[in-house]
């Protein structure tokens, strides 16, 4: 079993930033891949940066260029790194791994960008 909390959410203005953490926990295989998605009221859970164990990224058009996905092995720890926050970035937060027994996700942190 793999636990997952995450951290960091809050309340920004636009233009603003915030760091999101999320501290992975159990049986975590050294190959795996970690990610964040966001899902905002009334729309589908979307996938906004992912991180391969390699460090090999992917992102969202949408957060291209504004958004850093990283991540501590040492620490089983993903980060996103959120600058130039927009209103529509508001969302709850999930962070996900994907390893080799399946898929395991956190509770989710709220981030809300104030216009």
């Amino acid at each position: 079993q793999v636990q997952l909390v995450e951290s960091g959410g809050g309340l920004v203005q636009a233009g603003g930033s915030l760091r999101l953490s999320c501290a992975a926990s159990g049986s975590i295989f050294s190959s795996n891949g970690m990610s964040w998605y966001r899902q905002a009221p009334g729309k589908q859970r979307e996938l906004v940066a992912a991180i391969c164990s390699s460090g090999g990224t992917n992102y969202a058009d949408s957060v291209e260029g504004r958004f850093t996905i990283s991540r501590d092995n040492a620490k089983n720890t993903v980060y996103l790194e959120m600058n130039s926050l927009k209103p529509e970035d508001t969302a709850v937060y999930y962070c996900s791994l994907r390893q080799i027994d399946g898929d395991y996700w956190g509770q989710g942190t709220q981030v809300t960008v104030s216009s």
